[in-house]
């Protein structure tokens, strides 16, 4: 039986990895990244919520929702890292730890991915690693959420 529960989070775009530029983002789907994170997930007795939109007010809502029942969130914003302060401002709101992850790593690409407004806010940032920066993550996350 799972100890706690945890909102994995997925932003803009993320619905097309395996597809999408495979060059910077490999070819793991985001069916697999989850599945890997649910095996995980369990053997952390952690139960997992996974969700994925391409819209900044879906994830919000997610997030509204999620301070009844979980206990802590990993989240990859994609795109929205940069500049979202209503995600921001939500992740903020609603009080849980909260670990942000990338696939790639956002400090070797274009300038503008330098910077997140989500990071400030998270106990932890873990990128580069690939697929298994979310399962980084989410070893870190119920670190804290335990500890």
């Amino acid at each position: 039986m799972a100890e706690l529960k945890v909102l994995v989070l997925h932003g803009p775009n993320l619905n097309m990895l395996g597809s999408r530029e495979p060059d910077i983002y490999g070819i793991i789907t985001l069916d697999q990244i989850n599945r890997a994170l649910e095996k995980r997930g369990e053997s952390l007795r952690a139960e997992l919520d996974f969700y994925q939109s391409n819209h900044e007010g879906e994830l919000i809502d997610k997030i509204q929702d999620a301070e009844q029942d979980c206990n802590g969130i990993l989240v990859n914003p994609g795109a929205l890292t940069h500049y979202s302060y209503a995600l921001r401002d939500a992740l903020a709101g609603c009080g849980l730890p909260l670990v942000e992850v990338h696939i790639s790593n956002i400090f070797s690409r274009e300038s503008f991915r330098h910077d997140s407004v989500i990071s400030p806010i998270a106990s932890g940032v873990i990128c580069g690693f690939g697929p298994d920066s979310y399962i980084l993550g989410l070893e870190a996350l119920v670190n804290i959420i335990k500890n």
